[in-house]
């Protein structure tokens, strides 16, 4: 007997796609919140530009890194990350822990990271916001994006101004006397590697007791 149907009222499909929509919309919000750690965080979430000579840590190293920033910075520690995407967004998937941490980077795609994401250009090493006051972090990341003293030289101004000591490099092991010299770091036994191979070996660098030995 189907007389008994003709009592449930009956959602016009204007109605009923209004409200597919909207839940729709939820489901998607909801899945944005559980894998927003996960995608747009994640390496790789934003593709290499190698016109900006860019190539991202394979993901144990960048994870390894960003252990080792939290550990250096200690308990609401402040990291800043200097053209190391893939150790921010490491350190965005650790989110669990007491710290904070910026990035700063000129490629400006890194913008959908908010406030977090500060402009950098190495050639204006200390043309910085306001609000990033000197000596401000407990430890800076830096992987300057050239292998040559100048590009290492600048970067090295910007890292000296934010840090309160201590600092950990990635560059080529080519680059180590000059590491030295700028930036008083000495070569790890941690070697890190890339998603894709690169051609210059590539080593890490620290001026404090760290545990990448």
């Amino acid at each position: 007997d189907n007389d008994d149907d003709d009592d449930i009222p009956q959602l016009s499909s204007h109605t009923l796609a209004a409200l597919q929509e909207f839940y729709l919309e939820q489901q998607q919000r909801e899945c944005m919140k559980t894998s927003q750690g996960f995608n747009q965080y994640s390496i790789g979430s934003i593709e290499e530009d190698w016109q900006l000579s860019q190539f991202w840590y394979s993901d144990e190293t960048a994870l390894c890194l960003a252990k080792e920033a939290v550990l250096a910075a200690g308990k609401g520690g402040r990291i800043a990350c200097i053209s190391a995407p893939s150790v921010y967004q490491k350190l965005k998937e650790l989110d669990g822990e007491d710290f904070s941490v910026c990035i700063l980077e000129y490629d400006r795609r890194f913008s959908v990271y908010g406030e977090e994401f500060i402009f950098f250009d190495y050639n204006h090493p200390l043309d910085l916001p306001e609000n990033l006051l000197p000596h401000s972090f407990d430890i800076v990341i830096a992987d300057p994006p050239y292998l040559s003293e100048e590009c290492l030289q600048k970067t090295a101004e910007t890292i000296k101004y934010l840090t309160k000591g201590k600092i950990l490099l990635c560059t080529g092991a080519v680059m180590k006397e000059q590491a030295a010299k700028h930036l008083g770091v000495k070569m790890c036994k941690f070697i890190p590697e890339h998603s894709r191979n690169l051609a210059n070996e590539f080593r890490c660098y620290v001026n404090y007791a760290s545990g990448l030995d």
